[in-house]
């Protein structure tokens, strides 16, 4: 299947600490974007059990990853990282499609996609 978004090394890592942490080792790794947040469309992240008819399914150095259908229209050519800092650590997404987003970067939206923005 094709890979929508790309995840750096550090990225997999940490979402495979944070499976292990969790008991959730055999679970995956679910990408996907909905409605909300200043922009209009909101990212999330999250580790999922079952895969939907409508997902995409790939794999990036041994992490299984699914993306529906909805949100690879708006995450493809996506990179994810995660950089840890001296506050602690976070991911980083650098959407190519992306044309706007809110100041604290959890929002966005496409040329395409408007999605449903709220009051920050």
């Amino acid at each position: 299947m094709e890979q929508i978004v790309l995840l750096t090394e550090k990225a997999v890592e940490q979402v495979k600490q944070m499976m292990k942490e969790s008991g959730e080792e055999h679970a995956y790794f679910r990408v996907g974007v909905y409605g909300g947040g200043c922009s209009g469309l909101s990212y999330a992240m999250g580790f999922e059990h079952n895969k939907r008819e409508d997902d995409h399914e790939f794999e990036q150095n041994g992490l299984r990853i699914l993306i529906d259908k909805e949100s690879a229209l708006v995450l493809k050519g996506t990179t994810i990282d995660y950089e840890q800092g001296a506050m602690g650590g976070g991911f980083t997404i650098h959407n190519p499609n992306a044309i706007a987003s809110c100041g604290c970067g959890s929002s966005f939206r496409t040329a395409t996609h408007a999605g449903t923005p709220e009051e920050c």
